[in-house]
Order: structure tokens, then sequence, then C-alpha cells
């Protein structure tokens, strides 16, 4: 019979079990921060409805979707009425418009689950990925203050995550759009081409920015786009960059409100303590996506620009406004866990974590099996991860298993040890052993456990 070679599909991630506990370690970080701050959790279906799924979507999103089709609805010519979501906001705007009328609002809401994009695989780039997501959604209104919360929470996350020094970039929409009015830059669809292009300064020189603010499409004048470029590039302290704006002289109701709206969070960022070093108003950013309307935010590791964002999001005026009448606006953020996993491996920060399994209990004598079982069992009471060896192999064999799964401790008893009421605590790290009375054996690794 011919053997089919196993390989993993391109574009997912998939990781050896020591690197797999780094992972999971890093999401169940970020899902105590998000519980820590009264988010509740939900999840949604793999896949939805696909006239639902792709009400919102259009030009490039449909040539990234999976479709799925059972072979029954194949055989008979069917078309796809399923497919794989691509993100998490979509089934988040379905999810709030069917349970409307059961939910407590302002709903708080994190979601972490995989999305998938049939984008073209590369390193760093993959088709199925984790997105750990949070929302604030309200009915009718959402008070701002709730945008001062959420960089608050990314706080928590990334110190939590111990990933090294971040900056949380902070603006708003509503000051760029204001600005644009006053500079003459009229049009939805022309405004939002330009915080498109503004938004690409992380990633391209200014000079190359200006090129594609005054190439057709878009159009400014060179006057103008130095305008926008002057402005984007202002550099100070909250405090400094509000007197700027301030001083600017704009007469335009939405760039006044935007800048309230920035006033709102930097002093609400004050009252939850997070130091003026970890964020900045940051002018420049404009986050790519059509659906933000106001504050946006972006968060970048100090030492590793060039991972580039690390976790982004920012307000929306109606999250659900093609499946229900009633106005739900919200804030939010999302944070692409596989790429950022993957970058921070690449850059070394990521490293192997502790193993799953505390202690192996060997098997040197297969009449003393209940002994062995027994043994595990009183260790698994007392809270300790234990594993008890079943197969008959040599000491040395079941030891260098020991160390391959990464358990701390091995615990070995034959039949002089069961006879003297003692077992052999093995260090496997140092090597060190040590004899403990076998009733003594849970004090003597919980003891050391708690040292």
């Amino acid at each position: 019979m011919r053997t089919i070679t196993p390989r993993t599909p391109p574009g997912t991630m998939e990781l050896l079990p020591r690197r797999q506990i780094a992972f999971q370690r890093m999401v169940d970080v970020i899902r105590s921060a998000y519980e820590r701050f009264g988010f509740l959790p939900i999840e949604t279906p793999v896949f939805e409805v696909a006239d639902v799924l792709l009400s919102k979507s259009g030009g490039d999103t449909e040539k990234q979707v999976y479709f799925v089709q059972s072979t029954g609805s194949l055989e008979q010519g069917q078309d796809p009425d399923l497919a794989l979501r691509f993100d998490l906001t979509v089934p988040t705007a379905r999810y709030v418009a069917e349970h409307e009328h059961d939910l407590a609002f302002p709903f708080r809401r994190y979601q972490i689950q995989r999305v998938y994009r049939g984008e073209r695989a590369q390193r760093g780039r993959y088709r199925e990925f984790l997105q750990c997501d949070i929302d604030v959604i309200g009915r009718d209104s959402l008070s701002v203050e709730h945008d001062a919360e959420i960089p608050a929470l990314i706080h928590a996350v990334f110190s939590d995550l111990q990933v090294g020094d971040f900056a949380i970039h902070v603006n708003n929409r509503k000051v760029l759009r204001g600005l644009f009015a006053s500079l003459g830059v009229d049009g939805t669809e022309r405004q939002t081409a330009v915080l498109r292009t503004v938004d690409r300064l992380d990633r391209l020189s200014p000079d190359q920015v200006a090129a594609q603010l005054t190439a057709e499409g878009i159009g400014l004048d060179a006057a103008t786009a130095d305008a926008v470029l002057d402005f984007a590039g202002f550099r100070g302290g909250a405090a400094e960059t509000l007197a700027h704006l301030d001083g600017l002289g704009i007469d335009d109701p939405t760039f006044a409100e935007g800048v309230a709206e920035l006033r709102t969070v930097a002093d609400g960022l004050a009252a939850y303590g997070i130091d003026e070093s970890d964020w900045r108003i940051d002018l420049s950013i404009a986050r790519g996506l059509d659906y933000y309307t106001g504050t946006v935010y972006e968060t970048f590791l100090t030492d590793h620009r060039d991972i580039g964002s690390v976790c982004s999001g920012g307000r929306y005026d109606d999250l659900a406004s093609l499946y229900t009448r009633s106005r739900l606006p919200g804030v939010g953020i999302s944070i692409g866990l596989t790429r950022l996993f993957y970058a921070l491996e690449q850059a070394g920060i990521v490293v192997d974590g502790p193993s799953t399994v505390e202690v192996l209990v060997t098997r040197m004598d297969p009449t003393l099996h209940a002994e062995y079982l027994a043994i595990g069992r009183a260790l698994r009471d007392a809270g300790i991860n234990t594993e008890v060896h079943l197969a008959d192999a040599k000491l040395g064999k079941q030891l260098a298993y020991a160390d391959r799964i990464g358990a701390a401790t091995a615990v070995i008893m034959g039949a002089r040890e069961h006879a003297d009421g003692v077992v052999t605590v093995k260090d496997m790290a140092s090597g060190e052993q040590t004899q403990v009375p076998r009733d003594g054996l849970v004090a003597a690794l919980t003891g050391t456990r708690a040292g």
C-alpha cells in the first residue's frame, strides 16, 4: 500500500508540545487579563451562513473566504451555503443582533478563536490563526470613557505577557477627518483613501506617502499633502499634543469632538495609573479598516518595531446595522496571537514552556503496579500533574522518557524501597536523588513546589 507523506497544510502553525505550552500560556495570560477587567466569554461557530458572513465584505474579502460544502451537496451540484469566518467582528455582529434581547448592555465580550483567510501562505502570515478579541458594545450610545479603558487593558495584557517594553499609540479619526475637511479634502471615499495612506507611515517614508497622496486616485496638491504629513508628524507628550491641536485654530465640529475624546482618553489613562512612557498620542495612525469612526489604537514592541503592530482596534459607530435596526456602537481591540507568537519566536523572545507533566512515577517491579497507581492518585489528589509509566522498561529508558517530556521529578520505587517504606525522588534538572518516606512523598513534593 502506498504511504502518504505526512505534511501540514500551507499557512498553518503546528507546534511541538513544549512550544505549544508556551503558546497556551500566552492564551491563558490574555484570557486572565480580559476576565480581570470584567469581560465575558463567547464562542461562535467556525462557519457562518454565507450570506450573513459576506454581507459586509466585497472587494478582496470574498477572494479570501473558504466555503464549506458537504460531499453530499457537492455531488448534488449545490452551491455552498456556509463559509469559514475570516475575522471575529462579523460573527460578533451577528451574535449581538441575534441575542440582543438576552444580553446586558453595555455588552462586554471577549472571544479567543481561530479564523481563516485564503491568503498566499508566507513566513509570518497564516491562513488559519488565533485571534484574541474584546469589545464593549452599547445600545444607542456608549460612553467615550470606555475608549480609555481599552488601552488600560492592553497595558495589563502586555505587562503580564512579559515580552519587553511596549508602547500604545492612540489617535482619533475625527481629528483626522476634521483636519481633512479644513484642508478642503472632501468626500467620504476620498478622506478614507487619505486615511489609509497616512496609516502607512509606519512602513513607508514620508516622501513615499506624499507621492501616494498626490498620485492619481487621491490627487491632493503638494501643499495639502505636506500639511497632512506635517500634522501627522507632530511628536510630543499628551498635554503638549492636545495643546498643539487646540492651537491649530481648526474651526470644525468633527475636529473639536475628536480632540475632546482624545482628552478624555488621556485623562482616563492617567486615572488608570498608566505612565506616559507606555503610551502616547500619535497623530499618524488611522487604522486601515473603514468601520472605525473615533478612537484608534496600535501597540508596538519597543525593541521589535519591525514586527509591526501587535494589538490594534478602535471605536465604531454601529456594529450590526445590517442585522438589526438597533444602533450598536462599540470599541474593541484584537490580538492576532498566531502571528505575534511567530514574530516573538523569530526574535528569540519565546522559549519552550515548562511541561504540564510535573512528576513521572516509574515502574520498577510489575508486581507493584497497584502501588504505582496509588502513588499517582495521591499526587494528583494533591494537585500535582502526574503520569505513571505503564510499560515495562529499563529504568534508564524511563528516565530518558521523563527528560524528553519535561517532567521535573521522577519517583522511583523498587522492591527494596517498597519493603523499607520509602521512595526515591529524582530531580531531573540537577540529577540529585533523595529518599523520603512513602507516606511523606506528597508533603515532600508539595513543599518543594511551594519553595
